[in-house]
Parts: C-alpha cells; structure tokens; sequence
C-alpha cells in the first residue's frame, strides 16, 4: 500500500529546494558534479582549448578535462586539497580570460558567475555551467536572458548526481533533481536551443 500523503515539504524536498532539504547546505555550496556529466558533454560541444574551472572543489570537473587534452586553470574560493589558487571568481578584478569558462557554480551566485564569465572571456568563446534545470524560470534571470540568451541548454536525460563535500559514496543512482548544461557563446544574440544529452 503507497502512502500519499506525504508532507508539505515533499515536493521541495524532490526538487532539492535548500530551504526544505533533509539536511544544511555546505557552507560555500561545494555540491561536486559527477564526471559522467562533463564526459557526455565534450561529446557534443567543442571548446577552447584553454579551460578555466573556477569553482573546482576536488578537482572533479578539472580532471576530465586534463585527460581530454585540455590545457586547464583550477580555482576555488575554499581549498580543498586541488585548487591551483585561492580566488573569489566573483572579486576578481576586471580582466580577460583567453579560453573558455567550465563550472559547477554555487547554486546561490549562479546568475553573478554567469555574468562575470561573460564579463571577462573574449567575444565568441564560450561558459557552460552546470546547474540545475531550475535555472530556466525566474523573474529576474529573465533580464539575463534577453541580454544574453544561452546558445544551447542540453538537459540530461537521466538523473546526474551533484555530491555534498564531494562524497559520491552516499547518494545512489536515482538522483531527485534534474540537471542541465547551459553554454553560452559570448555575442551569441539568436534563440535559446534545447538538446537532451546522456
């Protein structure tokens, strides 16, 4: 017999919302992203071969892209054993990054990540963050869509795991939220398109 009940926190609670989670957040939002999820991603798109990470954790992302032959920056705000540097992405001084932009943001500063990436790659290259699909809605992200679209949302087909302090050992293979790639082509003006991926 299925209980239907439930509670008034269960649909938060599925959707990962951090204001209804079973447990606290990590403090600076470290939630590391399966390598499966960047695997599958540099089968569809083709970037710079000049990577900043620059919300690398352990270095989950940082090493699928060194074994993909990429020449690969690592920072981080905290250190966790990885980072090449201690740097706050979001207080960096106004400069410009000659690559490409890869990261699992923090999910609070998503929006600031996205515009401070855009602020500092060269017209024509490219961020891809990766986040969850609830991205997409809001009032004010609306405003960064109409002045900067992504090019290509690709929105897994299966359930990708995101792992608090890294630890993939706790969570199993049915994660409750869904996640998304969404890459942007700095100048890119044209409609957003919508792909499926893994």
């Amino acid at each position: 017999m299925k209980d239907w009940t439930g509670n008034n926190n269960s649909v938060f609670k599925t959707l990962g919302s951090s204001a209804h989670a079973v447990e606290d957040r990590e403090t600076y939002d470290f939630y590391a992203t399966e390598p499966k999820a960047l695997i599958e991603l540099l089968k569809l798109e083709k970037f710079n071969s000049n990577i900043w990470e620059c919300a690398c954790g352990a270095g989950h992302l940082s090493e699928v892209l060194k074994n993909a032959g990429y020449n690969v920056r690592s920072s981080d705000i905290i250190d966790r054993g990885y980072s090449q540097e201690l740097k706050d992405f979001l207080s960096i001084d106004v400069l410009e990054w000659d690559g490409d932009i890869i990261t699992n943001p923090p999910y609070k500063y998503s929006e600031d990540f996205v515009r401070k990436a855009l602020q500092i790659i060269p017209e024509g290259n490219k961020i891809a963050l990766f986040m969850g699909i609830q991205f997409v809605e809001g009032k004010k992200r609306k405003y960064l869509f109409r002045e900067a679209p992504p090019q290509t949302i690709y929105v897994s087909s299966s359930r990708l795991n995101c792992a608090k302090n890294g630890d993939f050992s706790k969570y199993s293979e049915n994660s409750a939220r869904c996640y998304a790639w969404y890459i942007w082509q700095k100048g890119y003006c044209g409609e957003t398109i919508l792909k499926w991926f893994n």
